[in-house]
């Protein structure tokens, strides 16, 4: 049974999301997922669309199957993504977010980017989609997969929607092997703070794509090019290690989430993997 219902996560994303966007270091481009600096990577812009940069790869590489593919957000945001890969190609995107905060942000952000003939952004949970969405060239889900309470149903609802031969990218947490009861407690405070239901290891990931009739074509770790332990960083462990302790400290579970994430990726009892899958002919 998960830990956090989808009520649960909206609430999360309703409280935090303004605050993300203003705050975070990813505000300028709209992106709430961390920054990559891959390699090539030269500015912080860049960096925040180093994963977005992959999945355009992938758009261009689907071929001429149609001249305006359909591509699915699942995990949306505030639409920065979408917004950002229809700029970049024609084509149609589709974003569910569990948040009616961020929807409407989304919806804002789509108006004001003129591409509201080719982008939507609407209300949903992606493991449970509306049915009148319309088959995709390609999905993807950016630090979203986590949040998911049945990750089998989110297989499946991709299964549904993305057609033979299309293209699936995931890229998230991943839990590596963990023996020390410090690692254990350290992400017992990750999944805690930022309300994460499906914190699996990349062998349980690729078996529930393959049941679901997805093939594994690829997984790259990005972890090293995650930014960690900045100034910024020490501050939120810091100030995370009093929060903790404090009455409602619930409310700053985004803070003390994020500062236990740090302590696991530098240990290596989480890993950030880029995945990619194709849905197979049958």
């Amino acid at each position: 049974m998960p830990q956090f219902d989808a009520a649960a996560v909206r609430r999360y994303y309703d409280r935090h999301t303004p605050a993300f966007i203003a705050y975070g270091q990813g505000g300028r481009t709209g992106a709430i997922h961390r920054a990559v600096w891959g390699p090539g990577t030269k500015t912080r812009e860049e960096a925040f669309r180093y994963v977005e940069s992959r999945v355009l790869e992938q758009i261009r590489r689907l071929g001429p199957v149609t001249d305006r593919p359909h591509v699915i957000d699942f995990g949306c945001g505030v639409g920065a993504t979408l917004c950002y890969l229809a700029d970049q190609a024609p084509i149609r995107g589709t974003g569910i977010t569990l948040s009616p905060v961020q929807a409407r942000l989304a919806a804002q952000r789509v108006r004001v980017a003129g591409l509201t003939d080719r982008v939507v952004c609407r209300e949903g949970d992606f493991c449970d989609l509306p049915t009148d969405i319309t088959s995709a060239d390609l999905g993807y889900a950016i630090e979203s997969f986590v949040h998911g309470a049945a990750p089998g149903r989110f297989f499946a609802e991709c299964a549904r929607l993305i057609r033979p031969d299309g293209v699936l990218m995931i890229c998230d947490d991943f839990k590596r092997t963990v023996t020390a009861p410090a690692g254990s407690q350290a992400i017992e405070r990750f999944c805690e703070g930022w309300h994460i239901n499906t914190l699996i290891d990349g062998d349980t990931l690729r078996t529930l794509a393959r049941e679901a009739g997805f093939e594994h074509e690829t997984t790259i770790d990005l972890s090293p090019y995650l930014e960690l332990g900045r100034p910024r960083d020490r501050v939120i462990d810091a100030l995370a290690a009093l929060l903790r302790w404090l009455p409602g400290r619930e409310r700053f579970g985004h803070l003390t989430g994020g500062s236990a994430l740090q302590t696991c990726l530098r240990a290596g009892w989480i890993g950030y993997d880029l995945a990619l899958f194709r849905r197979l002919d049958h």
